[in-house]
C-alpha cells in the first residue's frame, strides 16, 4: 500500500478558507519625526519676516504719532489735543475726576510775523510753548489747535483755580520776551476756561473755552 504524502503550504503563505494569504512585511513609514520640524532655513525666514512685521508696526506708530503732532512745536496738534481731551474726559465720567480746559489766543501775532518775518513769529511761538510748560505738570496736556490758538488740559482744578491758573498763564507770556535781529520781540495771549465734570463732552468744552477766550481778549484789548 502506497503511503500518502501531505503537502506543506510555504511558510510566507496561511490558508484561510482555501485561500491562501501572503504574508507581506509592515511598510515602513517615509520619513523621521525630525521631518516635520522646521529647517535651520525656514527658521531663518520666520526670523526674517517677524523682523520686518516688528519694522512695519514701528512705522505705522511713528506715521500715527507724526499725524497727531504739530512739526514745528512738536506738541500734539488738534488732532492729537481733541483725541487726548476725549480720553480724558471718558476717565472723568468714569472715575468721577475733574478738570479744566483753556484756550489761548497769542495776541499780535500777525503783526509780529507782518513786521519781523514768520522766522520771528515761529521762535516767538516755541518760546510761548516753553513758558507755558513751565506753568503746567507733567500729566497735563498742552497742544496747538491753529496757527496762533493754544490748548491746555489741566487735572484736578476746581473752578476758581482754573481761573486763577489761566491768569497766571497770560502774566507768564505777558513777561516773555525775545530778541530777533537785533530787536525786542513780545506778544501776550488771552485766556479762556471750562472746566469738564462728569457731563462734559469734547466739542462743547472746546466751544465754551473758545467763547470764553474771545471775551477776555476783547477785555485785555480794552485794558491795554
Amino acid at each position: 500500500m502506497k503511503k500518502k504524502t501531505r503537502t506543506l503550504a510555504p511558510k510566507t503563505a496561511k490558508r484561510r478558507k482555501g485561500v491562501v494569504v501572503n504574508r507581506k512585511p509592515a511598510p515602513q513609514r517615509s520619513g523621521s519625526a525630525s521631518a516635520s520640524l522646521p529647517s535651520a532655513a525656514s527658521k531663518a525666514e520666520i526670523r526674517r519676516l517677524r523682523t520686518e512685521l516688528a519694522q512695519a508696526l514701528a512705522h505705522v506708530e511713528r506715521l500715527q504719532a507724526s499725524a497727531d503732532t504739530d512739526f514745528l512745536l512738536e506738541i500734539p496738534n488738534r488732532r492729537g489735543f481733541e483725541r487726548e481731551l476725549n480720553r480724558s474726559i471718558a476717565y472723568i465720567k468714569r472715575y468721577h475726576a475733574s478738570g479744566a480746559l483753556i484756550v489761548l489766543d497769542v495776541d499780535r501775532l500777525k503783526p509780529i510775523n507782518d513786521a519781523f518775518g514768520h522766522a520771528a513769529g515761529d521762535q516767538l511761538l516755541k518760546a510761548i510753548v516753553t513758558a507755558l510748560t513751565r506753568q503746567i505738570r507733567s500729566s497735563d496736556v498742552i497742544g496747538r489747535l491753529g496757527g496762533d490758538e493754544f490748548a491746555l488740559l489741566l487735572w484736578n482744578l476746581t473752578e476758581t483755580d482754573a481761573h486763577a491758573k489761566a491768569v497766571e498763564l497770560e502774566q507768564a507770556i505777558d513777561r516773555l520776551s525775545l530778541v530777533f535781529r537785533g530787536r525786542t520781540v513780545k506778544a501776550g495771549v488771552s485766556a479762556g476756561v471750562a472746566v469738564l465734570g462728569p457731563h462734559s463732552e469734547a466739542a462743547r468744552a472746546l466751544e465754551q473755552a473758545d467763547v470764553a477766550m474771545y471775551v477776555r481778549k476783547a477785555q485785555r484789548r480794552h485794558e491795554s
